[in-house]
């Protein structure tokens, strides 16, 4: 009897795992893998596997022997390595791979093999930084102390067997032009490493950006192919991705990505943290117009971040996710013919292992198009010379080729028309459906659609739950131009604003943006954010005289830095002197934030002094420099004092004119040598005690 109880309940035992490990599967066990889980492992928690972060294992396992490092803060940098990646592999023969810069130690570069070959595709940020995924790498090249895989210090040389090639992103327009990449140059040199052909640099800021790419990378191929005797083969198209049809799948199922960033988003589950993968669907607590006239347009949004772990300080940036304009989703599927099939289920995966997909899987063409690519961006020479092998016709084919062969008549009939893809598409054709063009071809063509950056225009000691934003809605219409440029992310939150104040179909230029979101999640007034900390700060003692120099929307930061120091001046604490150049076009239209400021000046009194320049309201246009000029006195009195000096907005001129203005005023005032006034000046930015938030 005792036997039959052992045995009996040896079998229920063996039921009871049995069912435990049925109910349990796919939730604790025999979990399916996102296949976008990597792609954003950071922003959900998930920890990488041991060794995953060896690049020459890496490189081993896949059977690599070429890869292009980069350092992007905005995409455009890793768009620039994938295209090297590509044309490397197609021309070359070499077995290429992209890699992100924060994803890899480098202590066994040492360990290079001498037929490998490392490309270094670096941007520059802000004031001669780094982008935030090369931090890590920068700081361990760059230091001295450090110690690689074989024991050499960096004194010994260790890099001796590392061939690489370099280009830099950056912008004439900053002090610190593309100092990344000469760095980055200096210190793998330094190291040992045997650099070949000269170091690229692209100018954002003279506009010259592609050419300057397009100019460097043929004579590098060259060089490259002597030095690692390679044989140039003629260039086929192979798809880095696979793209497969799902017909049996219905685009509203629970596992299909119709926009979602990532799974947990898919899963109606979004947590934090919230940041450059994985944003956070933020209401929008109050909008408002700020313009007086009709024809322009400049928007106020309040956005709640109550709730969560965003927080911001004064200074910083917000992230806004923009959606593509419906109109231009659109003329992209028709002149491609797939506007039958735009809600068609689509399964998205590398050809090969180290291949990168810039979004989730499953998805629908549509969500590609609407979410995650860049179609509204001006199209490239580069994609136009590889678009047109699927030319519906020959003649076409022909007349494609010469245009993306020929700079100057690229300028002409494609740049200085302003067109996107789809525009040029459509131009060219004449009506013409582009049938041939695989739709791998666009998603390694098109960059990433990247989240656009706004000075946060509310000072975090007020209201540390609500971020302010502060944006012109851009339209440019250039003479010639058969379309006029909307401005993708600006268009969709007039979108946002127009439902937030109760338009059930908002429009904004015949846009048509989906501003509800994927399957109507967002409501129709939320938007996708995270926040960028910034070091464009208040001095640390509010007692420190300030002078602060913000035309149009460039006024946003100093917003919230008078709104901060209006709130301690109210708390009894000791406020300096705060003095703000504003400049617009005149008093009455866009003038903005008038009536705050006499609130301001309110609470601090004569510790506030707002200087106005508006420059259409006389026979002669003043800007804010020449109200610098006349206050020169008293802005070098208060530099005298330690005053921090901020100037945010244009970067091409009005920062590059404030800068020379505040130098010739130092020397004027001081009786000291002009070059001693810009040495002056240099120190200054040397000390943090000039900051600039300018753009292009």
């Amino acid at each position: 009897m005792a036997q039959l109880d052992t045995l009996d309940l040896i079998v229920l035992i063996l039921l009871l795992v049995g069912s435990v490990a049925y109910f349990t599967k796919g939730t604790y066990w025999a979990v399916q893998k996102d296949p976008y889980a990597s792609a954003y492992g950071n922003a959900n928690g998930a920890a990488k596997a041991p060794g995953a972060r060896d690049i020459l294992q890496k490189m081993e396992e896949s059977g690599k022997n070429c890869v292009m490092f980069y350092g992007s803060q905005t995409g455009t940098a890793e768009d620039y390595a994938s295209r090297l990646a590509k044309e490397g592999s197609s021309r070359f023969g070499l077995k290429t791979m992209t890699a992100d810069l924060e994803e890899y130690d480098f202590e066994n570069l040492d360990a290079f093999p001498e037929d490998y070959i490392a490309f270094f595709v670096m941007a520059t940020y802000g004031e001669g930084e780094p982008t935030d995924n090369a931090v890590d790498f920068f700081e361990f090249i760059g230091n001295e102390d450090s110690t690689f895989s074989k024991g050499a210090s960096a004194g010994e040389q260790p890099l001796s067997n590392l061939k690489y090639v370099t280009f830099g992103l950056g912008n004439n327009t900053y002090e610190h032009y593309n100092s990344m990449v000469r760095k980055t140059d200096q210190f793998l040199t330094k190291l040992g490493g045997t650099r070949i052909s000269v170091a690229g640099e692209g100018d954002d800021g003279a506009g010259t950006m592609e050419e300057d790419f397009l100019a460097w990378k043929e004579p590098m191929w060259e060089a490259l192919a002597q030095a690692m005797q390679l044989q140039e083969r003629e260039a086929v198209y192979e798809p880095v991705f696979e793209v497969r049809e799902k017909p049996d799948m219905d685009a509203e199922s629970d596992l299909v990505y119709l926009g979602e960033p990532n799974k947990n988003h898919l899963e109606g589950t979004s947590k934090g943290p919230y940041n450059a993968g994985n944003p956070y669907i933020a209401p929008i607590a109050e909008s408002r117009e700020l313009f007086n006239e009709k024809k322009r347009n400049c928007l106020h949004c309040e956005i709640d971040i109550s709730g969560t772990n965003l927080s911001y300080t004064t200074g910083d940036h917000v992230a806004v996710w923009p959606t593509n304009a419906g109109k231009e989703v659109d003329r992209l599927l028709d002149v491609l013919g797939m506007s039958e099939r735009r809600h068609m289920v689509i399964s998205v995966k590398g050809v090969d292992a180290t291949a990168k997909i810039p979004f989730p899987s499953p998805t629908t063409y549509d969500a590609v198009l609407r979410y995650h690519m860049e179609i509204c961006a001006p199209v490239s020479r580069q994609f136009v010379s590889t678009l047109a092998q699927f030319a519906p016709s020959e003649e076409l084919k022909k007349e494609i080729s010469t245009v993306g062969n020929d700079k100057d008549l690229f300028q002409e009939q494609v740049s200085n028309r302003n067109l996107n893809l789809a525009q040029f598409l459509q131009l060219t054709g004449r009506g013409q459906p582009w049938t041939s063009i695989p739709f791998s071809l666009l998603i390694e063509g098109l960059n990433k659609l990247q989240p656009r950056y706004y000075s946060i225009s509310s000072s975090s000691l007020v209201q540390k739950d609500k971020i302010s934003i502060t944006a012109v809605v851009e339209s440019v219409q250039k003479e010639g131009a058969p379309f006029v440029v909307k401005g993708v992310t600006t268009n969709y939150l007039l979108a946002l604003k127009q439902r937030h104040h109760g338009d059930p179909s908002p429009d904004p230029n015949g846009l048509d943006y989906a501003i509800n979101g994927p399957r109507n999640k967002w409501n129709g007034v939320h938007v996708p954010v995270h926040v960028r900390h910034s070091n464009f700060k208040l001095p640390s003692n509010p007692a420190t005289p300030v002078i602060m120099v913000g035309p149009g929307t460039g006024v946003a930061p100093f917003r919230g830095f008078v709104q901060e120091r209006a709130a301690l001046a109210r708390k009894g604490e000791q406020v300096g002197k705060t003095m703000l150049f504003f400049g617009c076009r005149n008093r009455h239209d866009d003038f903005l934030y008038d009536k705050e400021w006499e609130t301001f000046k309110t609470d601090l009194g004569d510790k506030f002094e707002l200087v106005t320049a508006f420059s259409r309201e006389g026979s002669q246009k003043v800007y804010v420099q020449h109200r610098m000029k006349e206050k020169a006195a008293e802005v070098n009195q208060m530099l005298q004092q330690k005053a921090y000096f901020y100037v945010c907005g244009d970067a091409a001129n009005m920062a590059r004119e404030v800068n020379a203005i505040l130098a010739q005023i130092i020397a004027a005032e001081r009786k000291v040598p002009e070059a001693k006034g810009e040495d002056i000046v240099k120190q200054m930015r040397s000390s943090n005690t000039y900051q600039e938030d300018v753009w292009s």
